[in-house]
């Protein structure tokens, strides 16, 4: 049923300035939870290396989690901003609630695996039997945050795929100034607060993450979104919607599944290498996941606009727009490139771990910033074909994908044991690989059949 809404204005044009109205925001509210994780590490950092390299574990380990989650949200984000497009305002809402069911379902599965197969799994994979219990009692803690994570992650897919974005902003603001006061007081045993050491930081993140969750949907009440939306009226299950959902994110959870675990295997390897090794990958990863925020911003707004623009039924306005997008994606990311390389011990140096450290991490700094511009360019085209529908396209590119890195890093890390450098270089093969049948699947037209 169609529906229109004057209070709300659903469809997008396809200049730079719609562009950024999407992007800037959504950067924003990527950039906070950014600076949440790296706060993580400053004061775990200042418990000790040992501490610092176990964060990256089970960060890796967590953000397996948050991309299923990911996957749900882009999947739920391409469903909802073609409605958007084709200005079917009544089904929005009961997509986003089929879609927070499904997330709750998949929050049940994260705990059990966590409590019962992570333990044994950590234990054969990493050197360190001290590091196995810090990493088993933190994810034991953390987990417990992901129903929070999963919903607020829906939240994300509802205001960027109803053209709202510029409100994600205020959720994720709360968020980053709860979770840095209650990194400091729970880590160190500060402002009255007990004294929780390296597990106080998943305590902070799952409070911040619920402050951020009840204030962006204050302000939706508030500000008379959720009645433009028909978003709190009661939603009964129906299975067409729950199954169009499930179709759409299936292959997007599955491709960022994989592409994690990979990630994992990958700090797997680099823990053989040494502590310090592996807290200096951790510090690339917070480097990447911060500044990466731009491009992963213009990823979204590509996944939202494109289906937008299909569902309008402007076509012809797809490869234009992508376009249009890539220059701002790239542009940021040479901006990136230019900062990293220009002060490189300025970004090191906040995490206290001393010269040698910084060292260390200065030629790996250079090949992640490099990673990152191809990165700015391959999301665009791979978010392009998430925008079409075709999620399968999506995961079928990833399948490829990851079997070139997983020979890359095994060879290199493992095989020949070479520096942690060669091994950062899989960033560049991944990225690489990424764009080629994305590329080619947006130029051959095949997208303009797909229906959703």
């Amino acid at each position: 049923m169609s529906s229109t809404n004057s209070n709300l204005h659903l469809q997008v044009d396809t200049n730079s300035k719609q562009i950024l109205r999407i992007a800037l925001p959504i950067s924003a509210a990527i950039i906070v939870p950014q600076i949440n994780f790296i706060t993580n590490n400053i004061f775990l950092g200042g418990l000790g290396q040992k501490e610092l390299g176990i964060a990256g574990i089970t960060g890796v380990y967590y953000l397996l989690f948050a991309v299923v989650g990911n996957g749900l949200n882009s999947g739920l984000q391409a469903l909802i901003s073609r409605r958007a497009g084709e200005n079917k305002v009544d089904e929005i809402g009961v997509l986003f609630w089929h879609g927070v069911r499904i997330a709750l379902f998949f929050a049940l599965f994260g705990f059990l695996l966590t409590k019962y197969i992570a333990p044994t799994v950590l234990g054969w994979s990493l050197h360190d039997a001290a590091g196995v219990e810090m990493a088993v009692s933190f994810l034991s803690i953390r987990i417990l945050g992901l129903p929070i994570l999963y919903v607020y992650q829906m939240r994300n897919a509802l205001l960027v795929g109803t053209n709202q974005s510029k409100f994600l902003v205020i959720g994720t603001a709360a968020e980053a100034v709860v979770n840095i006061i209650l990194d400091y007081g729970f880590i160190y045993g500060k402002l009255g607060l007990p004294n929780l050491g390296f597990n106080g930081a998943a305590y902070a993140s799952i409070i911040a993450e619920l402050t951020g969750l009840l204030a962006v949907f204050g302000v939706i009440k508030i500000m008379g979104i959720s009645k433009d939306l028909h978003l709190f009226k009661k939603v009964k299950y129906q299975k067409k919607y729950f199954s169009l959902i499930l179709n759409q994110s299936y292959p997007l959870i599955l491709q960022h599944t994989i592409s994690i675990m990979s990630w994992e295997y990958f700090y797997i390897l680099i823990e053989h290498h040494g502590t310090r090794d592996l807290a200096i990958s951790n510090t690339m990863r917070n480097l990447f996941g911060f500044f990466g925020c731009f491009t992963w911003a213009f990823a979204a707004t590509t996944n939202t606009m494109v289906s937008n623009v299909i569902g309008q039924g402007k076509r012809e306005e797809v490869v234009p727009l992508i376009y249009r997008i890539l220059k701002w994606s790239v542009g940021f990311a040479v901006l990136v490139f230019i900062l990293l390389n220009l002060s490189p011990r300025t970004f090191l140096s906040i995490y206290g771990q001393g010269e040698d450290f910084i060292t260390a991490a200065i030629p790996v700094m250079r090949i992640v910033s490099i990673a990152m511009i191809l990165m700015s360019i391959s999301v665009v085209w791979v978010n392009a074909v998430t925008g079409t529908g075709n999620s399968k396209m999506n995961l079928y590119t990833e399948l490829a994908t990851i079997g070139f890195y997983l020979v890359y890093v095994y060879v290199v890390l493992e095989k020949f044991n070479m520096s942690i450098s060669w091994g950062w270089i899989s960033e560049w093969v991944y990225w690489s690989v990424m764009l080629i049948p994305s590329f080619w699947y947006i130029k051959s037209n095949r997208w303009k059949q797909i229906k959703i």
